[in-house]
C-alpha cells in the first residue's frame, strides 16, 4: 500500500497536522520536527497528492514557464533547472511555449493561467522583456520571476534574475584584441531579445577601451540561428580586408560560422578566430571547440524558481510579498581551440 500522511505521521512521532504544515511549506514547523518529517517521507516514499493540497488549501502547487526561443539546448536547460527546484519545493510544473509576436499573446498568457490556476510564472526573454505582458499580469495581481539581460535591478517588487551579458561580452572580446585582433566582426542574434543588445554595448565598449574604432559594418545582423552563422560567414570572406576575428552572439551562431569559414576555405582559428556565447553543446561538439562565454542556464532557472516560489510563500502568509531582492550572473569566459593563434 502507498504510504499516507497518517503513516507519515506515525512514523515522524508528529500530529498529521504538523506533517501537512511541512508538506505545503508553511515555515512554522521547528528545524528539529522539519528533519524527522523529511526523513519519515523520504523513508515511506510518500507522494503527496497535489489535487488535495490544491483543494485544501485553496491554493495551487503548479507553476508555469512560458517560453518564445529556438535553442533547444537552452529550454532543455532551463527546464532542467525548474524542475529541480519544483521537486524540492513540492511543486509542479506546466510548460507552454508560445509565439512573443502573437497579437493575442497577453490573453494567452493571462487565460493559462487562469485555466490552470498557476500559482505563478517564470518568464524568460522575449516575454520578461514585454510591458505589456507585464502589465498584464500586474493587473491581475499574477505572481512572475524575470529572467533578464542587465545589470541593473528593475523598479519593481517582483523578484528578476540578472544575466551581465555586456560585461561577458567586453571579456570576449578583450581576449579576442589580447590574441592581436583588431579587425573583429560581430553576428547579432534576434534584435527583440535585450541579450542581444547588452552583447553588443559589450563588444563595441572593449573595442572602444582598446582605441579600436567601431566599424559598423563589422555588424551584422541575424538570428538565433545556425543558418545566420553561415550566412555571415559568406559576407565576411568577401569583405575587404577580410576580418580575422569573429563575436558570435551565442554558440550555435558561432558554429554555423565555423562551418561557413570552412566551406569558403578559411582555417580556424589561423585565418579566422571564432567566439561565441552561452557554452551550450554547440560550442563542444565542433571540431575546434569553440571559446564562449559559460552561462549556468541551469542554475539561473534554479535561482529563479526559487525567488518566484520565496514570493509566492510571502504574499501567503503577509497578504502581499515582501521585496525579493533579484539575483545577479555573470557568465564566465572559456577560452579553447577556436581562437587560440
Amino acid at each position: 500500500m502507498p504510504a499516507t500522511i497518517k503513516s507519515v505521521a506515525q512514523y515522524a512521532g508528529v500530529s498529521i497536522k504538523t506533517v501537512s504544515r511541512v508538506i505545503n511549506n508553511e515555515g512554522t514547523v521547528k528545524p528539529a520536527t522539519l528533519e524527522k518529517v523529511q526523513e519519515a517521507i523520504e523513508a515511506l516514499d510518500y507522494k503527496p497528492n497535489k489535487a488535495a493540497r490544491d483543494l485544501a488549501g485553496r491554493e495551487n502547487f503548479v507553476l508555469g514557464y512560458v517560453y518564445d526561443n529556438p535553442n533547444a539546448y537552452y529550454i532543455i536547460d532551463m527546464q532542467k533547472g525548474i524542475l529541480d527546484e519544483c521537486r524540492s519545493s513540492g511543486y509542479e510544473l506546466l510548460i507552454h511555449p508560445c509565439n512573443a509576436a502573437s497579437d493575442n499573446i497577453v490573453n494567452e498568457l493571462v487565460n493559462m493561467v487562469s485555466s490552470a490556476r498557476l500559482a505563478g510564472l517564470i518568464l524568460s526573454p522575449p516575454l520578461s522583456e514585454m510591458p505589456q505582458v507585464l502589465s498584464a499580469l500586474d493587473e491581475r495581481n499574477i505572481c512572475y520571476v524575470r529572467i533578464l539581460s542587465g545589470s541593473t535591478t528593475p523598479n519593481s517588487s517582483l523578484p528578476s534574475v540578472l544575466i551581465d551579458d555586456y560585461k561577458a561580452a567586453y571579456a570576449i572580446t578583450e581576449h579576442l584584441i589580447e590574441q592581436g585582433h583588431s579587425r573583429i566582426a560581430f553576428i547579432s542574434g534576434d534584435m527583440a531579445h535585450q541579450s542581444t543588445i547588452e552583447r553588443q554595448e559589450g563588444y563595441k565598449a572593449a573595442l572602444k577601451a582598446r582605441d579600436i574604432p567601431v566599424d559598423n559594418q563589422l555588424i551584422l545582423n541575424g538570428t538565433y540561428s545556425f543558418e545566420t552563422g553561415v550566412k555571415s560567414a559568406e559576407k565576411i570572406v568577401k569583405m575587404a580586408p577580410t576580418p580575422t576575428a569573429v563575436f558570435a552572439c551565442n554558440d550555435e551562431i558561432a558554429a554555423g560560422t565555423l562551418f561557413g569559414a570552412r566551406m569558403n576555405g578559411l582555417d580556424v582559428p589561423a585565418q579566422l578566430a571564432i567566439a561565441g556565447f552561452e557554452d551550450s553543446p554547440f560550442s563542444r561538439q565542433t571540431y575546434p571547440t569553440l571559446t564562449t562565454a559559460a552561462q549556468p542556464t541551469t542554475e539561473i532557472a534554479k535561482s529563479a524558481t526559487s525567488a518566484l516560489i520565496q514570493c509566492i510563500r510571502s504574499r501567503k502568509k503577509a497578504g502581499n510579498q515582501d521585496a525579493i531582492r533579484s539575483r545577479f550572473f555573470t557568465p564566465q569566459l572559456v577560452i579553447r581551440q577556436s581562437t587560440k593563434g
